[in-house]
This record gives structure tokens, C-alpha cells and sequence, in this order.
């Protein structure tokens, strides 16, 4: 579990948007990607995001 002052602050590197915990992942609440958690480190790099599904880009 994020410490939620530091999930606060945490946002999408990609469109700078708030994300939530979501089980071991941050999820991006505008752009839906993946942002795994590690250790309780949050993992916050473009290359270690999974892609939002491709049903959403309808």
C-alpha cells in the first residue's frame, strides 16, 4: 500500500494526471496506464507502464 501524502502527489509522467492504487499497480486516471508497484515502490517510468486496453480507444 502507497502512503496516500505520497499518492497525492504522484501523477502520469505521460499527461501529468492523478493516479490510483489499484492492487500492485498506480493506475493513470486519464490515459489508463499501468504503472507497476514494486516492493512498495511505485514505478513510475514509460517503458515499465502496461499500455491502457484498446477498448477504450473506440
Amino acid at each position: 500500500m502507497i502512503d496516500k501524502e505520497l499518492l497525492e502527489i504522484l501523477a502520469c509522467p505521460v499527461c501529468k494526471t492523478r493516479v490510483i492504487e489499484e492492487g500492485d499497480f498506480l493506475v493513470c486516471s486519464e490515459c489508463g496506464r499501468r504503472y507497476p508497484v514494486r516492493d512498495g515502490i511505485p514505478i513510475m517510468l514509460v517503458d515499465e507502464a502496461q499500455q491502457p486496453s484498446q477498448e477504450k480507444e473506440t
